[in-house]
């Protein structure tokens, strides 16, 4: 008796999630998860404007550019159009590069989805002159597959980079849907992402550049095993569960939780927009601080010992000493220290503060060294923070904060959001300004609506 192919591929982890990628129609896709996914789009459009002029970002789009190639897809921030690959490559850059996109943590680790997905699934949109529809239901399928990735992956946390081992994956299903693969090519375009799997926390802890490009590889390398697919490349079926597979290799993962509720629930809805361009590790603590500045008028001068307890997961990656002199920006972006000092001194965390000048101010690197740094390893994974000042007025003032802003237990208002994206529109290469920003906002809203994807950035970015 021949073998059924369709029974073979929903026996592997790569197949059932081949057959949902192009099976889910738009219409059974659940209201809550089309209206977030616009939500988090708009976001992480609006943070890759601000973030096309930060430090590398310029250098990696001028080789490209260099490069040349076909003109499919637009260069946000910058305008023109390249291959989608490093259209996709480009666009991602800068929505990481700032810290700003939008997150989806649990206790197993988080995912920055939306910006290795939706740099991938405009590229893809664009060049294949894709429906509005088409285009939603991509990005909503490949949100939904990071997220889900991300969700079941298993402890202990290894020290991979899970927007990106996961987010390649996000992007190979988006680019998949919208070149129109079956079940099976699709299939192969995860298998061919295995090769391309990569990227640790390394640079995030060592505070370096390539940090904002670990999504770019991602998001470039699954447009790339899309397209390969599409000519017919062939891989590996079992690329999670296989004997050298993504499970056994790098992170081991529940298929039991990945496949809960598959294409009843959509993951991504509960991703945390964020209230500040820095690590979300170090948000809870910047919140702490900020309510005690304000509540009992703090300044630098009233502020004696300074002391923020964190977990053992947030100390990994934002606990090391405030020394900023290589790469300023990444290095206040994944500091505690600078972070508790900005909120004392500046009673903010803003864009403006992240900028080389101001990460080197004297002032606030003296403040920021100031600040003792607790481990407490009864907080395992918790991105929670309590912040402890001596005040010489009042005395010992304390705050915990336990749930990251933006979260869904602590999510940003209507005011919140609108003020972030103001502030994100006048920054970057080119600034959005009002009319170009609300004309930004009118296409995402109404994108269900477009024909032909490739005029999606008209009149926007040229």
């Amino acid at each position: 008796m021949k073998a059924d192919p369709a029974a073979a591929r929903q026996a592997t982890v790569s197949g059932r999630l081949a057959q949902h990628v192009v099976a889910t129609r738009v219409e059974d896709i659940p209201a809550a998860a089309i209206v977030s996914s616009k939500r988090l789009a708009l976001d992480t459009l609006a943070v890759a404007w601000a973030g096309s002029s930060a430090p590398g970002v310029r250098e990696a789009r001028d080789l490209l550019a260099e490069e040349g190639g076909r003109p499919d897809s637009t260069v946000w921030a910058y305008g023109g159009k390249l291959p989608a690959r490093a259209a996709a490559f480009i666009n991602s850059a800068s929505a990481a590069a700032l810290d700003y996109d939008g997150m989806r943590a649990t206790e197993r680790g988080s995912v920055h989805s939306d910006s290795v997905v939706l740099p991938a699934a405009l590229a893809v949109a664009e060049r294949e002159h894709a429906s509005g529809r088409e285009f939603l239901a991509a990005l909503v399928l490949g949100n939904d597959v990071v997220t889900r990735l991300g969700a079941a992956s298993q402890l202990p946390h290894k020290g991979w980079y899970h927007t990106a081992i996961y987010g390649i994956y996000g992007a190979a299903a988006a680019a998949a849907r919208l070149l129109k693969l079956d079940a099976e090519k699709t299939q192969h375009a995860f298998g061919i992402a295995l090769s391309q799997t990569a990227a640790t926390q390394l640079p995030n802890i060592s505070h370096s550049l390539t940090k904002r490009f670990s999504s770019s590889f991602a998001a470039h390398a699954g447009v790339f095993s899309a397209l390969l697919a599409a000519r017919g490349i062939t891989a590996p079926r079992e690329a999670f569960e296989g004997r050298f597979g993504f499970y056994n290799l790098y992170q081991q993962g529940d298929a039991a939780a990945l496949f809960a509720d598959l294409g009843r629930t959509y993951p991504h809805v509960a991703t945390a927009i964020k209230k500040y361009p820095s690590c979300a590790c170090n948000h809870t603590a910047i919140e702490a601080a900020l309510h005690l500045v304000h509540e009992h008028d703090v300044t630098p001068a009233d502020a004696g010992a300074i002391e923020v307890t964190i977990s053992p997961y947030v100390h990994r990656l934002v606990g090391a000493p405030f020394e900023p002199a290589a790469d300023p920006q990444v290095t206040a972006q994944f500091s505690v220290q600078y972070s508790v000092a900005c909120a004392i001194l500046r009673r903010r965390l803003s864009v403006a503060d992240i900028q080389d000048a101001a990460v080197l101010e004297p002032a606030i690197g003296e403040l920021a060294r100031s600040v003792k740094v607790i481990i407490d390893d009864k907080r395992g994974n918790s991105r929670g923070a309590t912040v402890r000042i001596r005040s010489r007025r009042h005395g010992l003032l304390e705050k915990h904060v336990e749930h990251i802003p933006g979260s869904p237990e602590s999510p940003l208002t209507p005011a919140d959001l609108q003020s972030k994206f103001r502030e994100c529109a006048i920054e970057g290469v080119s600034s959005l300004g009002t009319e170009r920003g609300e004309l930004l906002c009118a296409r995402i809203n109404g994108v269900e609506e477009a024909a032909d994807m490739a005029g999606f950035f008209n009149g926007i970015a040229e």
